[in-house]
């Protein structure tokens, strides 16, 4: 027979599943799989406006999910949620999103 998860452990559950029902948090997601970037480099992959990129990161940041540290005047985020990147297996698995295009 399957355990019942607690009411706060579905509470965390459903937290996490927040995060992922934004598609821009989707994206940010995706360019932080294999290395951290900072909020420039975010926003060249996404598309996304820095004022937009740095709410949903910071909205990241405060469920646990990323991690920033400075260097300099730069802010480097990183993903520290490695389960939540287990629950989205499609975000570019064969690739990495900051390649360089190859022209033939």
């Amino acid at each position: 027979m399957d355990a019942m998860l607690s009411p706060a452990e579905l509470e965390i559950l459903a937290g996490r599943f927040k995060i992922l029902a934004e598609p821009a948090r989707l994206q940010i997601l995706a360019a932080l799989r294999h290395q951290e970037h900072n909020v420039q480099e975010i926003c060249a992959h996404t598309g996304l406006h820095q004022g937009n990129a740095s709410r949903h990161l910071r909205l990241m940041r405060d469920a646990g999910v990323v991690a920033c540290r400075r260097e300099g005047i730069w802010r480097y985020y990183r993903v520290i949620d490695t389960e939540l990147l287990a629950l989205c297996p499609h975000l570019h698995p064969s690739s990495h999103p900051f390649e360089e295009q190859r022209t033939p």
